[in-house]
């Protein structure tokens, strides 16, 4: 079950510029997030975290893609011991809305998790398919591939969601019961993104080699690795017009305009519009990897 919205933070220096061309402040990007939290904490809460943090903004020289912490942390950012570093880095991790409250004040302009929580390090709890096209993919070849994406997870016994990526292209995820380890994980995304560019080798691609990016679409599946991370649902992303990584329902693919349709600005105008969370069955229906 899904929190409440809690009510809006205050941040300090609330007016600071995030996306100056938006007119987007860190006091606006709180308010969004407090009007998305009760969808996006089940993706978020006591996972490990990567943060891309632009302190400056969008246009800022100065970007840190942030696995570890930082000298002056706040205190809602937690730090915690990953069982396999022999050498005892400490990852991030937040529990609760102050948690994000805390990204936003240090600037974490995109929100980055691993694929499972720190309750069951080794045992992921959903792949992630990464459709990245090349420059000259059109977009309806992209909704096609996230449908392809679809009709072969079903076809394995597995529940399909798909969102945005804010950047260029679709994410198809699938929830899993955290049994398999992440070596069979990745295996299987690694084997479905190989069948897929074997079928369709003049539309599909399973290595990133950009020599060949051209026309194609890129399956990526390196996602589901352990350590990798994927942009969160609803997390913002650090491009021109604060897009947003937006969980859909598959009709919604028909009229989409593109990867960047929805932003800090629009989203929670349709979410009040249409608040049935289109992810909200998303752990109810996992299953183990077979």
């Amino acid at each position: 079950m899904s929190p409440a919205n809690p009510p809006a933070s205050d941040v300090s220096h609330p007016d600071r510029l995030y996306w100056p061309d938006e007119g987007v402040t860190k006091q606006n990007l709180a308010d969004y997030y407090a009007a998305v939290w009760r969808f996006m904490a089940p993706y978020l809460v006591n996972r490990p975290l990567a943060l891309l943090r632009l302190p400056d903004g969008i246009k800022s020289h100065q970007r840190f893609f942030q696995k570890h912490g930082w000298k002056g942390m706040n205190s809602h950012i937690e730090e915690i011991a990953d069982p396999e570093d022999a050498e005892g880095e400490k990852l991030l991790r937040i529990s609760d809305f102050d948690g994000l409250v805390a990204l936003v004040q240090s600037a974490a302009l995109e929100i980055h998790p691993w694929g499972t929580t720190t309750d069951h390090w080794e045992r992921p709890d959903m792949i992630i398919m990464d459709l990245d096209p090349g420059e000259d993919v059109v977009w309806s070849a992209v909704i096609t591939a996230a449908l392809d994406v679809k009709a072969r997870l079903e076809a394995c016994g597995l529940a399909a969601f798909v969102k945005t990526s804010g950047g260029k292209g679709l994410h198809v995820v699938a929830p899993l019961a955290p049994k398999a380890g992440w070596p069979e994980v990745k295996g299987f995304a690694h084997s479905l993104a190989e069948n897929m560019s074997a079928d369709a080798p003049e539309k599909y691609l399973a290595t990133a080699t950009k020599a060949k990016r051209g026309g194609h679409i890129y399956i990526d599946y390196l996602r589901n690795g352990r350590g990798s991370t994927a942009v969160a649902p609803y997390s913002t992303r650090a491009r021109p017009g604060a897009p947003v990584s937006m969980p859909l329902d598959w009709s919604d693919l028909k009229g989409l305009g593109g990867p960047a349709a929805f932003t800090l600005a629009n989203v929670p105008q349709r979410l009040e519009v249409r608040p049935r969370d289109p992810w909200g069955d998303f752990f109810d229906a996992a299953v183990p990897l077979q």
